[in-house]
């Protein structure tokens, strides 16, 4: 399945170990994440030469290519939202996960659109559990 992994860069990267071994798992599962890179700890080095206008070029065609959309949203980013929305108008499951005791926004949480899952999570082991859930329903 091709899925496309968002989570927050200019925002903040403390949870950077967490993106890494989420990605890992979805391609150890046999999945293509488009934006594996996104979890790497030099993904803001790496991308520093792209213009804004590719980034979004490049980062929409993902999303519409891909199946599902995979967020991890415990530190805020416009970028995160901007692409859950944009996944969710294109009708494209979407999985939110929060590490437990982490605020996020109400707009996430109150989500009721078909397709639509929140999950929190007390370790990566727990998140990956969520998403293996997530995905077996498509």
């Amino acid at each position: 399945m091709d899925l496309y992994f968002s989570c927050s860069l200019t925002g903040g990267r403390q949870d950077q170990p967490v993106y890494a071994a989420l990605v890992a798992h979805l391609e150890s599962l046999g999945h293509c994440v488009l934006t594996a890179h996104l979890a790497a700890p030099s993904v803001m080095a790496d991308d520093a030469d792209h213009s804004e206008t590719t980034v979004y070029d490049r980062d929409t065609a993902w999303l519409r290519q891909s199946e599902a959309v995979i967020a991890e949203v415990s530190t805020p980013s416009h970028g995160v939202g901007y692409e859950i929305a944009y996944a969710l108008e294109r009708g494209k499951p979407v999985l939110c996960l929060a590490r437990e005791g982490v605020r996020v926004s109400k707009m996430l949480t109150g989500i009721r659109q078909a397709g639509f899952d929140f999950q929190t999570y007390a370790s990566a082991q727990e998140a990956q559990v969520h998403v293996e859930a997530f995905l077996a329903q498509y």
